[in-house]
């Protein structure tokens, strides 16, 4: 072990070349299983497959039941330091629809150019087995690792986590580390590594809104209230054209942008012509670009429709006044904002616009959540990264998404900040989604770095 940290990483980056091929099987025989939690689908396989490969690694593994799908939580320790480090990752996926837009079959691991596609490969299945694989190499090379690991994997992140929380209520011993690693991230647009160092919150909400106690021939439409026209009225009044919010009090808990933050945002690097050119659309909402666009992509909340439904939508016509309409919205939040308290915003402002008949049916609710710029996790982690890529990493202040991340960290005074082995173009949660496979392989290599270095600045 009295060897220098070049020499010591030299090696293990050396066996995880020789041992590409294997990592690439662990990868695909754990992506082939359909682990879709909103469907209830390959829950059992994935629990098995990830226990398995813990235990291969001879951490002590538990499977921890919930209401839902079980936690597979699994510990290694060392004599070396009272270090812990943790790591968060989920084993579920979204459902591979639409089938018609895949080039492969989405649980058929396959390589093209360059890529691996498969459902979950980005999201998040690439990231978690580049960790275990990385844990495993250093093992192998040096037989005893830098740091005390915990691996939290659990089995509901794709249907909003609604028994984690619990889980880290009720398991604070298991889940207290010294700081986490999230299970998001990837290489933005010119390939840079982005560290993101929290995320948003969420409520995620059904409106519906009711008409007659049946359909109806759209010809009674002159006397009887369509539901969906409710319904799009009712819409209508919570934003306006310029994306402005018009909920009362909904921005009054929003803290404003601190110096280190203004900071970080401008030197935030954005590539908005090939994103635009991705993306097939000429602009972006009010024609935002520069540090305007950034602010609002990561500091801003959102009111977003993710899907309406009533009446007809099949091939051809039918003529039917339908007797009920819902809209499934997602309010993702910033900051201080509750959503218990956006809730009750909601319902306020409906009622006060006349529309006391809409049903709020809350989904989720979720804190949005952030680990201060200045933790020591942030300089290790842009360390490491100079170290191992040659410049440092885009660090984000939030991803524009949301995770649990609030009630697994810093609801306990848990630092945390995410990245993986994703890419600009990855698709999560949608059809063809990929990694790249040497981002998948520099990605294992550049944990047993961080793993290395983590222990190293704790020591000296």
């Amino acid at each position: 072990m009295e060897l220098t940290e070049r020499g010591t990483l030299e090696q293990v980056y050396r066996y995880i070349d020789e041992h590409k091929e294997t990592y690439l099987k662990w990868l695909f025989e754990l992506c082939e299983i359909p682990s879709v939690a909103a469907q209830s689908r390959g829950i059992d396989e994935a629990v098995e497959a990830v226990k398995n490969k813990l235990l291969e690694l001879d951490a002590e593994v538990q499977v921890i039941k919930t209401p839902g799908n079980p936690v597979v939580f699994g510990s290694l320790a060392t004599p070396r330091t009272t270090q812990t480090l943790s790591f968060y990752n989920h084993y579920d996926v979204q459902p591979e629809d639409p089938l018609d837009i895949w080039e492969s079959p989405p649980f058929s691991p396959t390589i093209r150019d360059g890529k691996i596609f498969c459902r979950g490969v980005a999201d998040n299945k690439g990231t978690l087995m580049a960790r275990l694989c990385a844990v495993h190499a250093y093992k192998q090379v040096l037989g005893e690792l830098p740091v005390n690991l915990k691996f939290i994997v659990e089995g509901e992140e794709e249907i909003g986590s609604p028994n984690l929380e619990t889980f880290a209520d009720e398991h604070i011993d298991l889940i207290r580390a010294d700081a986490n690693i999230w299970e998001n991230g990837f290489k933005d647009i010119d390939g840079n590594l982005q560290v993101s160092l929290g995320c948003k919150g969420m409520l995620y909400v059904e409106l519906h809104a009711h008409g007659a106690n049946t359909d109806l021939h759209s010809g009674r439409a002159a006397i009887v209230e369509n539901p969906a026209w409710r319904l799009v009225w009712a819409l209508a009044t919570l934003k306006n054209e310029k994306d402005e919010i018009l909920i009362d009090g909904f921005y009054d808990k929003i803290r404003p942008m601190t110096d280190a933050e203004r900071k970080l945002t401008e030197q935030m690097e954005y590539n908005e012509e090939e994103d635009l050119k991705q993306l097939g659309i000429p602009r972006y909402i009010n024609g935002l670009t520069g540090f305007d666009l950034q602010e609002k992509l990561i500091f801003q909340p959102t009111c977003t429709i993710c899907g309406i439904e009533s009446g007809y939508t099949g091939e051809g016509s039918k003529t039917v006044l339908p007797c009920v309409a819902k809209v499934k919205l997602d309010f993702r939040l910033v900051s201080d904002q509750d959503p218990d308290e956006i809730l009750e915003l909601l319902r306020t402002h409906l009622d006060k616009h006349g529309f006391e008949d809409i049903e709020i049916v809350p989904l989720k609710g979720t804190r949005a959540a952030t680990t201060a710029l200045e933790d020591p996790l942030v300089s290790k982690i842009e360390k490491s990264a100079m170290d191992f890529y040659g410049k440092p990493p885009k660090v984000l202040r939030s991803q524009a998404g949301t995770g649990p991340m609030y009630s697994f960290c810093q609801k306990f005074g848990i630092p945390s900040a995410g990245f993986g082995v994703g890419h600009a173009d990855s698709r999560n949660h949608a059809p063809n989604e990929s990694i790249f496979v040497d981002d998948y392989i520099e990605g294992i290599k550049f944990m047993a770095m961080f793993l290395h270095q983590y222990a190293e600045e704790e020591t000296s």
